[in-house]
């Protein structure tokens, strides 16, 4: 039995009165369609019977109207039912669905089966083959490997992070008609040498997610969560790596702000006064957007020469001890001084392979990532070095 009301009344007792009311009246029309062939039957007999199969009919129409309005009502709330018990997508959150979604691909890909509709359309993933596409990452997740922050990359936070195909920009993004317009001498020599576009080329790498079968079979969130933060600190690894080491790769060496004098090396008695020598060797273009990416040793060390006992100095801000923003990242052995959005990381694709390791039982996700990071103009850097510093 049905509680929901209509009124006072519920769907149940709606369909009592219905039927009582609809018996009734049948039982008139019967008895009036009788005494019209019946000569013993006066006409007062026959309006009587009239007139009670009109009352009769009133009622039952107004009774199937709030019948009916009310069984559709119910009708309507048992399909939503239906639609958030069944097995799928529906009555979770937009959040909770991409969740589901990127759990469902990650499953099929290592499982090699098809990915389900409703997961290919959350997540974008390109059409093509039976895993959804000719191996390219989801457009959503690819979105979200390159353009989320990355705790591990600090350059990330003040770098120009893009995902373009054959990216190419101008150097600098305004031109004059004036051929001299570019005040900075040093920018002007180094854009006459190499162009003013700087064009991003395509390196290859590889991140392997390792999944053991616990994950692999958890929850929706442990999955993707720990598939995200493995590729995430893949991706982070490699372009700090890339773009903070003294000894880079061969054909990388374009990538590192330490290889091949490519920028100025300014130096000062100390590391506080070498970064204040770099902030004012920038020219003004440069220095008023200047940031300084460090190791937070040397910070503390430059702190402790400053404060000389004075506890104050320790809660004070870093911009404010240096003049400028600081980001810290403890591979950046030489402080590097300048407008960062002169430095670009893009991301020209990315493809994902799956395998499963007989031995272990673990499965893999392997991600192939073709990018490239550029500084726009050498120019807009420096590094600082003490004196004594080769």
């Amino acid at each position: 039995m049905n509680l929901q009301h209509f009124g006072d009344k519920t769907l149940y007792e709606l369909k009592q009165n219905l039927t009582t009311v609809g018996q009734q009246l049948q039982k008139v029309e019967n008895e009036l369609a009788s005494a019209a062939i019946d000569p013993a039957k006066s006409t007062e007999d026959i309006q009587a019977l009239q007139k009670s199969r009109d009352d009769l009919k009133m009622r039952f129409d107004v009774i199937k109207q709030q019948h009916d309005q009310l069984e559709a009502e119910q009708k309507e709330k048992f399909k939503q039912r239906q639609k958030e018990n069944k097995v799928g997508f529906d009555g979770l959150s937009e959040k909770q669905k991409v969740m589901k979604a990127k759990a469902e691909f990650i499953r099929a890909s290592l499982q090699r089966r098809p990915v389900n509709d409703e997961a290919k359309q959350l997540i974008a993933i390109p059409a093509g083959n039976e895993t959804g596409g000719d191996k390219f990452l989801p457009t959503n997740l690819q979105k979200e490997l390159v353009h989320e922050p990355f705790a591990k990359n600090q350059l990330r936070n003040v770098a120009q992070v893009t995902a373009i195909k054959g990216l190419e920009k101008p150097k600098i993004s305004y031109s004059l008609d004036d051929d001299d317009f570019v005040t900075d001498e040093e920018t002007a020599k180094e854009i006459k040498l190499t162009g003013d576009t700087v064009s991003f080329g395509r390196y290859k790498f590889k991140v392997k997610a390792k999944i053991s079968d616990t994950v692999m079979h958890g929850s929706d969130v442990e999955l993707v969560s720990y598939i995200e933060n493995a590729l995430r600190s893949g991706l982070a690894a490699k372009e700090k790596k890339d773009a903070l080491t003294e000894t880079p790769k061969t054909g990388l060496e374009h990538m590192s702000f330490y290889q091949n004098g490519q920028i100025k090396r300014v130096r000062g008695e100390n590391l506080q006064k070498a970064i204040k020598a770099a902030i004012a060797d920038l020219h003004e273009d440069f220095r008023d957007n200047a940031k300084i990416v460090m190791r937070y040793v040397d910070y503390l060390d430059i702190i402790e020469y400053l404060a000389n006992g004075n506890a104050t100095l320790y809660n004070a801000q870093p911009e404010q001890v240096l003049g400028k923003p600081v980001e810290f990242a403890d591979s950046a052995v030489h402080p590097i001084v300048g407008d960062f959005q002169y430095f670009g990381i893009n991301y020209d694709g990315m493809t994902y392979d799956t395998d499963k390791d007989v031995d272990s039982g673990d499965y893999l996700f392997v991600l192939t990532a073709w990018y490239d990071q550029k500084r726009s103009l050498n120019s807009a850097f420096r590094i600082a070095v003490v004196d004594d510093t080769p």
